[in-house]
């Protein structure tokens, strides 16, 4: 059994690196674990444990989606958060001109549900995960820090391609290996 998942990459430019780091320095008190920045990725759909079998058949469905795909672009812009206000759970870099990666996430769901995995019980809202949160100690100030970034546009990412990925998970963090990149017409 492997651990699945399906994203596209974000190598992250100057900007974003900037404000990460700022956020770590601003938001060094409670807990919370930062993504590391070379593993930046959106998720378009997580798998978890998965058969031999049923990896077949997703490498073969995934082609298939890749196949009639054609590249396209979305923005990086603005830093909020998912939870509330009293309990943040993400920290996430919004994503704005989503529609084709909507688009992209909804095929890739609506194919792997024919082969009986269970389609997901939230709506797909593209984001790129910098930090999850366990608890926050000066909840005004975490939402202070947060807010100084919520219209900052950071950069365009250009899509051409989606990764099938093995998560590793360790004590110091999960390690990503690439089952098979699925590249765009």
């Amino acid at each position: 059994m492997k651990r699945l998942f399906i994203a596209v990459n974000v190598t992250p430019n100057h900007t974003l690196l900037k404000v990460y780091n700022d956020l770590q320095a601003r938001c060094n008190k409670g807990k919370i674990k930062w993504v590391d920045a070379g593993l930046f990725h959106l998720t378009l759909k997580f798998l978890g444990e998965t058969s031999e079998t049923n990896e077949n058949e997703i490498v073969s469905a995934l082609h298939t989606i890749a196949a009639t795909t054609h590249p396209f672009s979305f923005n990086l812009k603005g830093v909020g958060i998912f939870g509330s206000s009293y309990r943040p759970r993400i920290i996430r870099v919004n994503i704005e001109d989503d529609e084709q990666l909507i688009q992209l996430g909804n095929e890739i769901r609506h194919r792997l549900t024919l082969l009986g995995f269970p389609n997901d019980s939230q709506n797909f809202v593209p984001h790129l995960t910098l930090a999850r949160i366990k608890q926050v100690q000066d909840k005004a100030f975490f939402q202070q820090s947060i807010s100084l970034y919520k219209e900052v546009f950071f950069q365009k990412v250009s899509v051409t391609e989606f990764v099938l990925y093995e998560s590793i998970l360790h004590p110091k963090g999960p390690e990503y290996v690439v089952v098979e990149k699925y590249k765009f017409l």
